[in-house]
């Protein structure tokens, strides 16, 4: 991640086809770019995520690629998104994804204002931790 420009371009499709094929926690992020005001990343997701929410920060998710099935506020609220998809949620609100219907399913997040990543709420405190839940990913960034 580099922070020394006021400006960026980053290959997303470089970006996502960096991510291992298999790992410990149900995610795998790399940061972009992480500022107080505001952070982006791209995430890819390795199991299906039981319900929780974060504490400080909305989310953007937009599907890069993957197809699977999601839910806000509680399982009434289901549907499943596909790439090309926006899913968009305020901070508190309880989401899921139940299940990955075609992978790999990697989303590029833009988080207002920044999310620390140890912000995850589980539902079920037996669910996971924020260290089972995500890691950051130690390839380089890829940019223009």
């Amino acid at each position: 991640m580099v922070q020394d420009k006021h400006f960026h371009h980053f290959k997303l499709k470089e970006i996502a086809a960096t991510f291992p094929d298999t790992a410990e926690t149900l995610l795998l992020d790399k940061y972009l770019t992480d500022e107080a005001e505001a952070s982006a990343r791209v995430f890819r997701v390795y199991r299906e995520t039981p319900p929780h929410y974060h504490v400080g920060s909305d989310e953007h998710l937009y599907v890069l690629s993957g197809r699977g099935t999601f839910w806000m506020e509680d399982a009434t609220n289901a549907g499943e998104f596909a790439a090309g998809d926006l899913l968009v949620f305020k901070r508190r609100t309880v989401h899921a994804l139940p299940k990955i219907l075609e992978g790999p399913v990697v989303f590029l997040a833009i988080d207002t204002p920044r999310r620390d990543p140890k912000d995850i709420v589980f539902v079920n405190p037996a669910d996971g931790t924020p260290e089972s839940f995500i890691r950051e990913d130690e390839q380089p960034g890829i940019q223009a």
